[in-house]
């Protein structure tokens, strides 16, 4: 995958010199979508819980006028405010690439509590719709368009098994707030669109499952094998793009075949 540096510029068309800003931006793939849009010349503002880890990460990435925040996305009430400090830092914001997400592995779905819902629906359902919804009005109030990418899962469709339900309950409902989104805010020239990763190589899918669990669901998939990281950004920065100005309410795929519909 290192071959692709040097075509994600043509890939991220209309990106050059733009502020995106990315949250949930250290993990795996997070930090594999903030450099993708580092390298398409974007500005990116690295937004995670641990503000050091953000800034340490924002200092790697290629290019210049990146900043590192420190922000916990589940606080409803700071979402403009953030929105207002990512734009003070890299310039007027093109896109929004929403990460940030929580999952509490559970085995059974008995052992599933009040609390396991509430972590995983407050972070991954409503304050992705109170983001959404700061970034677009701010993009809106200015007379700017922009484009959203949120983060659903192939879990969306299978709707995932056990103690998997409640997660992936919350990204589909991902995927009915991008639809929704994108036609409110269409009119305004904002684009709303999702990306369904299947199994990808991160540490949260290799350290939390047994190795024969974690066969058995690549043996699921017809390319046999697990995404990495960097084989899920381009996607991302491609509809964040001027080359995806005619999608919105789209959610995109990449399972390795997993999931087709």
């Amino acid at each position: 995958m290192t071959e692709r540096v040097g075509a994600l510029p043509a890939l991220g068309k209309g990106l050059e010199s733009c502020g995106v800003l990315v949250t949930g931006a250290t993990g795996g793939i997070g930090a594999a979508v903030a450099r993708a849009f580092a390298e398409s010349g974007a500005r990116v503002a690295v937004t995670d819980l641990s503000e050091r880890a953000a800034t340490d990460l924002a200092a790697t990435l290629p290019g210049e006028g990146h900043v590192g925040i420190g922000a916990d996305v589940g606080l409803i009430d700071r979402h403009a405010e953030l929105v207002e400090e990512a734009e003070e830092a890299v310039g007027p914001l093109v896109a929004l690439a929403h990460l940030a997400a929580v999952l509490r592995r559970r085995h059974e779905i008995t052992e599933i509590d009040e609390a396991d819902w509430d972590a995983q629906v407050d972070v991954n359902l409503k304050a992705s719709f109170f983001l959404n919804r700061a970034f677009a009005e701010r993009l809106r109030g200015d007379g700017r368009g922009g484009a959203i990418v949120n983060f659903s899962s192939q879990g969306w469709w299978t709707g995932g098994f056990g103690g998997s339900v409640v997660y992936n309950a919350t990204k589909g409902g991902i995927v009915t707030m991008t639809r929704g989104l994108a036609r409110t805010y269409a009119g305004a020239g904002i684009r709303v669109n999702a990306v369904a990763p299947g199994l990808v190589k991160t540490a949260m899918l290799t350290d939390e499952l047994a190795p024969d669990v974690l066969q058995s669901l690549v043996d699921q998939v017809p390319l046999g094998r697990m995404a990495t990281p960097e084989e899920v950004a381009p996607a991302v920065v491609f509809l964040a793009s001027t080359h995806a100005g005619y999608i919105t309410g789209a959610t995109l795929n990449i399972s390795g075949g997993w999931l087709m519909y």
